[in-house]
């Protein structure tokens, strides 16, 4: 009877013990204070590489989600919008770019803050951004560099 009981007792303690988890899991963000977030646009040349859900970085850390991507019908620009940390300030002459990790990392919006005193507001819209650059693109550039560089003696 007493290996009953505590086989009893450790059967709820582990059971407790996962109920703990699951309400931290769930309640996570809740718990620890989170702040809301505010909502910013940018229209970028090439979006290739970001999606719903690509991180938006500022100094290399995580300050908000790309939550829309859409194709604008009159400028044939990817129009992006991005929720922001509530209490992240963003200067109103800031670059907004579509970075990537490496050369076999996945691609992230980049914010690279300017000097001015005035902010954009939520909502606004980040004017000044640089689209994705693709690899070969980059490698056709510099090859196409080397050749010209390499022909210019005899003519």
């Amino acid at each position: 009877m007493a290996e009953n009981v505590s086989e009893v007792l450790t059967g709820a303690g582990v059971v407790a013990v996962a109920i703990g988890f699951a309400l931290y899991a769930g309640l996570g963000e809740s718990a620890t204070g989170s702040r809301g977030s505010y909502d910013l646009h940018a229209s970028f040349r090439s979006a290739d590489g970001v999606s719903v859900g690509t991180d938006v970085r500022l100094a290399g850390v995580k300050v908000g989600t790309v939550t829309r991507l859409d194709l604008n019908p009159d400028t044939y620009y990817a129009d992006a919008t991005f929720s922001m940390k509530d209490g992240i300030v963003i200067p109103d002459d800031s670059t907004a770019l579509v970075s990537s990790e490496g050369l076999l990392g996945g691609n992230f919006l980049e914010i690279q803050p300017g000097g001015s005193p005035v902010a954009v507001e939520p909502g606004g819209e980040i004017f000044d951004t640089q689209g994705a650059v693709g690899l070969i693109q980059l490698l056709m550039k510099f090859v196409g560099q080397a050749s010209d560089s390499g022909s210019g003696g005899g003519e």
